[in-house]
Formats: C-alpha cells, structure tokens, sequence
C-alpha cells in the first residue's frame, strides 16, 4: 500500500480570490434562500437516540441520501438539496453528535455511523439509495457500500476521507497539527460575526475553501461555520483517524463518482487516485482551483455532475466493473 502525504496543498492567501473564475461561489438554482425549510425537517429515532434530517423532493427516481462531514450537519448541502429535489427525493442527516442529532449511546465509529445510515434507510422505507459523502461523509458512505451493498445503488466520494488519514494516525505530530486547526475552526465557528467579514472569513475557513472571500457570508455561516464545535466533534475525529478499511474498498459494486478539489488542504488529491484504484467500479473527477467543500465552492458544476452521474442507467447484478475514467473540470 503506497504512503500518502495528508496534503500537498496549503490554503491560499486571500488576494489570491481575484484570479478565481466566475463559477467560483456561484449561486444554484433554486436558490436555498427561498425554501421553507421548517416543514421538511423531522427526526426520527435510531438506537434509542434522535436524530435530525431534512426530506424534500418527490420522484420515481432512486432517493438521494446527503452525509456530511466532520464539524457538519446537513446545511453542509444546502446549494445542492434544491437542485436535486427538483428530480429526486433528497434526504440528509445528521449524523449522531453532530447538528442536531443527539449523540448515540454507543461510541462513535466509522463503522457505527454506516449502521446509523443504513438503519435511517430502513426507517424511511428506503430500500436503494444513491448515497453522497463529503469528507467523513465519504468515509462513511464508503462504510455503507462496504457493509450494506444492496441498499447503495450509486456512490459519491466527495473529497472522502479514509484514505490519507489512516497515515496521519501514525504520525503524531501530524494529528496534533490537525487537531489543533480543527479546533480553531470549531472556536471561531461560534462568532456568527466572522462570517461577514472577508478577512475574517477567509481566517476561519480558509483549511476547507480555497476562496472563503467568494463565497456568500450566509452560506459560509449556515451551511460551514454554525455546524461546528458540537459535542460529537473529538469522538468522530478519532474515529476517522483509528479506522483502516483500504483493504476493504475493493468489495465496493456500486459504480462510483470520486470528486474532488485540486487545492483539497484537507485531504491530498491523490487520494482521489487511490480510491479509484481501489474501487472497481469508479471513476474520478477534479475540480480545479478548488478546496475541500467542492459542493459548496462550484455548486452549479457540482450539481451538473451529480445528476448526470446519478441520471445514468444502473448496472445489471452480474455487470462486469467499468474501465477507470478521469477527468478534470
């Protein structure tokens, strides 16, 4: 198994905005702005522990279900749910610990947080699900795929974690780094002001985007900054980091879509490679000029993708894996 550095990308310095393109911060279509989200936001109890989500969107179509990251919650999506509602029904969870959702009585694993997402399924009737993760998201979601593959008819790995991560456990002074900026953006997250300034902005997330200045202060606040510093944090972060499941990436069936930001500071792009290595049936993008939150920081070609990815016919039970494909956008 090759060693894979955690990041090859610093964050950037805030002047460097002026040179991004136009699609950079973009505005979606419907605009989150204009929903009600009150009558779409229920919970339901998983293992004896509420749990918050969001459901919008009616079709025949296979339901997409939304797993956010580390400090998340599912605000995290907020540029995409409209878009996808308008042709699937679209569900997104938090995750126990984390927005919302109270923290589960058991101890928070990777493996733990994939039987939430499938016992979630099971409690809304949902027998296939086209699953997306970003970050831990997309280690979970892997989880999923891994552990309950008839309920994963299409998987998407947004900048997923599990991959450079597992080296980043074996070298301490790496994780105290780590932790430590994480925890910096856990404290500022608190400070509803900072997200309206773009100075301010691009010091609390410049780890995650890689123009915070761009991007809308409401979005940066709702959808990044209010999510984080909730009681779920420590646990989730070490779970991420004492999981190992590369070995098991290659039982994964369903045909999957690795995306992610060339300038990720979070996780390095070569981890995109790596997991489309390791899943047979996969394929990558990379979004250039991009950090770690693609869906967040370019929502109308993340969007364009997803649909067109998820609007693609299923494999057949016996279907031979596709060749690789990569692209960059």
């Amino acid at each position: 198994m090759p060693k894979l550095v955690p990041t090859t990308s610093p964050p950037t310095t805030p002047w460097k905005a002026r040179h991004a393109d136009e699609d950079y911060g973009g505005r979606a279509e419907p605009n989150w702005r204009d929903v009600d989200w009150a009558p779409h936001l229920h919970q339901v109890e998983i293992d004896g522990a509420a749990l918050n989500y969001v459901d919008i969107g009616e079709d025949d179509g296979t339901p997409v279900v939304l797993v956010h990251g580390l400090a998340g919650q599912w605000q995290n999506w907020l540029e995409n749910i409209p878009a996808i509602a308008r042709r699937r029904r679209v569900l997104a969870p938090d995750l126990p610990g984390h927005g919302s959702s109270a923290m589960p009585r058991d101890k928070i694993s990777i493996q733990g947080y994939g039987q939430v997402v499938d016992a979630f399924c099971e409690r809304l009737g949902l027998e296939r699900v086209a699953l997306v993760g970003n970050s831990m998201g997309g280690f979970v979601a892997s989880e999923v795929a891994i552990q309950f593959p008839r309920l994963v008819e299409r998987l998407v790995l947004v900048s997923a974690a599990g991959i450079s991560n597992a080296n980043l456990y074996r070298a301490p002074a790496l994780t105290v780094g780590r932790v430590a900026r994480a925890l910096t953006v856990a404290t500022a997250a608190r400070h509803r002001w900072m997200a309206a300034r773009p100075v301010t902005r691009h010091l609390a997330i410049a780890l995650v985007a890689r123009h915070p200045a761009l991007l809308a202060p409401d979005l940066v606040w709702e959808g990044l900054m209010k999510g984080a510093g909730k009681e779920g944090f420590d646990d989730a972060f070490r779970a991420c980091l004492e999981y190992d499941f590369r070995e098991r990436l290659g039982d994964i069936r369903s045909p999957t879509l690795v995306v992610w930001g060339e300038n990720d500071s979070v996780l390095s792009v070569k981890d995109a490679q790596e997991f489309e290595r390791l899943i047979p049936d996969s394929r990558k993008v990379v979004m250039e000029d991009t950090g770690h939150i693609p869906m967040l920081e370019r929502p109308n070609a993340f969007n364009e993708l997803l649909m067109g990815f998820l609007s693609e016919s299923g494999p057949a039970e016996d279907k031979e894996p596709a060749d690789h494909e990569s692209q960059r956008v």
